[in-house]
């Protein structure tokens, strides 16, 4: 059985993989998990010999077909958790997180599927990231940013890519929430902001927002 720590590299290995589409270098692994670059070296090389990733030095690492398994039932957990909170327990999206990265390392396959059942098989979480099956299949829907809609154009929002307590608190207070219908009313070179409207209410949010915001057409 894996401990705690070594299952939270797994987890954010596979999201910068994902995140990146190549495999992911020491630095980027060590800025994640804010450690020092020669601790994450350690640990990898720890989890090479457990066979769950490949890890060459100098050239990065990548979950092979173990590690990504885990990953997956990882992810499955978390994402369920966040689920059940937030549409059970009445919390706030912004509240989810950090109980579901503790809740994500309880070891029952079947209190996992039995909470899949429980909540009738959602196929996203709060945040509108996918949801992986038990067999680890994850069933994707397109989209795209906010900043590719040209102006006059609407649009869904269904995924924040940034779920930081402050980030969601932010949306939350500009009633940018998922479900919401977001219209592009004007575009700003100079920084890229947006003016955007949301039920008839127009303001402007900068492209640190932007970027963050995952829209359906």
């Amino acid at each position: 059985m894996l401990t705690k720590s070594e299952e939270n590299y797994i987890k954010e290995i596979y999201t910068l993989e994902t995140e990146h589409r190549t495999d992911v270098n020491t630095n980027l692994i060590a800025e994640k998990i804010e450690a020092k670059a020669s601790s994450v070296t350690d640990m990898l090389k720890k989890l090479a010999k457990k066979d769950l990733l490949v890890y060459q030095k100098y050239k990065g690492v990548k979950l092979n077909n173990e590690g990504k398994k885990i990953a997956l039932s990882i992810v499955r957990k978390h994402r369920l958790w966040e689920t059940f909170l937030f549409e059970k327990l009445n919390f706030e999206w912004d509240e989810v997180h950090e109980i579901a990265e503790q809740l994500e390392h309880i070891h029952s396959e079947k209190l996992t599927n039995q909470l899949d059942a429980f909540l009738n098989y959602p196929k996203v979480d709060p945040h509108g990231d996918p949801i992986p099956d038990a067999n680890g299949k994850i069933s994707t829907i397109k989209t795209i940013c906010l900043s590719q809609l040209k102006i006059g154009e609407t649009g869904v929002f269904i995924e924040v890519k940034n779920d930081s307590e402050k980030f969601l608190k932010y949306l939350t207070k500009n009633n940018l929430t998922l479900g919401t219908i977001i219209k592009v009313i004007d575009k700003e070179e100079f920084d890229n902001s947006l003016k955007i409207e949301i039920e008839n209410k127009q303001f402007n949010i900068s492209e640190d927002v932007i970027k963050n915001i995952y829209l359906k057409k």
